[in-house]
Protein backbone atom coordinates (compact mmCIF):
# COMPACT_ATOMS: atom_id res chain seq x y z
CA UNK A 1 0.00 0.00 0.00
CA UNK A 2 1.32 3.58 -1.05
CA UNK A 3 2.30 5.95 1.91
CA UNK A 4 2.70 9.61 2.04
CA UNK A 5 5.03 12.32 3.36
CA UNK A 6 2.92 15.22 3.93
CA UNK A 7 5.13 18.50 4.71
CA UNK A 8 4.28 22.01 5.19
CA UNK A 9 7.61 23.88 4.84
CA UNK A 10 7.82 27.39 5.69
CA UNK A 11 11.43 28.77 4.50
CA UNK A 12 13.39 31.07 6.64
CA UNK A 13 17.11 30.59 4.88
CA UNK A 14 16.51 30.76 1.28
CA UNK A 15 20.20 30.27 0.06
CA UNK A 16 20.73 27.57 1.95
CA UNK A 17 17.66 25.44 1.59
CA UNK A 18 18.19 25.94 -1.81
CA UNK A 19 21.20 23.34 -0.64
CA UNK A 20 18.70 20.89 0.30
CA UNK A 21 16.28 21.37 -2.81
CA UNK A 22 19.81 20.47 -4.69
CA UNK A 23 20.64 17.19 -2.79
CA UNK A 24 17.55 15.79 -1.61
CA UNK A 25 15.92 14.62 -4.70
CA UNK A 26 18.49 11.35 -5.33
CA UNK A 27 17.93 10.28 -1.65
CA UNK A 28 14.34 10.25 -2.53
CA UNK A 29 14.93 7.97 -5.65
CA UNK A 30 16.92 5.92 -3.93
CA UNK A 31 13.61 4.44 -1.61
CA UNK A 32 11.22 4.74 -4.58
CA UNK A 33 9.99 7.87 -3.96
CA UNK A 34 8.62 10.58 -5.78
CA UNK A 35 7.45 14.13 -5.93
CA UNK A 36 3.31 14.22 -5.85
CA UNK A 37 3.29 18.40 -4.85
CA UNK A 38 6.23 20.52 -4.70
CA UNK A 39 5.80 24.08 -3.54
CA UNK A 40 2.92 25.27 -5.14
CA UNK A 41 0.55 27.76 -4.27
CA UNK A 42 -1.69 26.35 -1.27
CA UNK A 43 -5.15 28.07 -0.99
CA UNK A 44 -6.99 27.58 1.97
CA UNK A 45 -10.40 26.69 1.66
CA UNK A 46 -11.44 26.02 5.66
CA UNK A 47 -9.92 26.34 8.95
CA UNK A 48 -7.14 28.09 10.05
CA UNK A 49 -4.40 26.37 8.43
CA UNK A 50 -2.20 29.15 6.35
CA UNK A 51 0.80 26.96 5.03
CA UNK A 52 3.26 28.71 2.36
CA UNK A 53 4.76 25.55 0.69
CA UNK A 54 3.57 22.22 0.10
CA UNK A 55 5.64 18.93 -0.31
CA UNK A 56 3.71 15.50 -0.84
CA UNK A 57 6.25 12.58 -1.31
CA UNK A 58 4.71 9.18 -2.39
CA UNK A 59 6.55 6.01 -1.62
CA UNK A 60 5.31 2.27 -2.11
CA UNK A 61 5.00 1.21 1.66
CA UNK A 62 5.07 3.42 5.05
CA UNK A 63 8.10 0.97 5.92
CA UNK A 64 10.06 2.39 2.71
CA UNK A 65 8.64 5.74 3.37
CA UNK A 66 10.45 5.34 7.32
CA UNK A 67 13.61 4.03 6.09
CA UNK A 68 13.93 6.96 3.47
CA UNK A 69 13.49 9.66 6.70
CA UNK A 70 15.53 7.59 8.75
CA UNK A 71 18.19 6.94 6.24
CA UNK A 72 22.27 8.05 6.05
CA UNK A 73 21.76 9.50 2.53
CA UNK A 74 18.63 12.10 3.86
CA UNK A 75 20.60 12.92 7.20
CA UNK A 76 22.64 15.06 5.76
CA UNK A 77 20.04 17.36 3.43
CA UNK A 78 17.35 16.38 6.76
CA UNK A 79 20.03 18.63 8.85
CA UNK A 80 20.02 21.33 6.44
CA UNK A 81 15.98 21.49 6.04
CA UNK A 82 15.37 21.59 9.63
CA UNK A 83 17.96 24.48 9.80
CA UNK A 84 17.01 26.05 6.71
CA UNK A 85 13.01 26.06 7.54
CA UNK A 86 10.48 25.21 10.04
CA UNK A 87 8.27 22.59 9.31
CA UNK A 88 5.56 19.83 9.93
CA UNK A 89 5.86 16.59 8.53
CA UNK A 90 3.74 13.31 8.74
CA UNK A 91 3.07 10.28 7.46
CA UNK A 92 -0.25 8.23 6.72
CA UNK A 93 -0.82 5.36 4.52
CA UNK A 94 -2.75 5.49 1.11
CA UNK A 95 -5.57 3.56 0.58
Amino acid sequence: MAAYLIADIQITNPMKFEEYRAQVEPTIAKFSGRYLVRGGSPERLEGNWDPTRIVVLEFPSLDLAKQWYNSGAYHGPKQIRQQSSDSNVIFVNGI
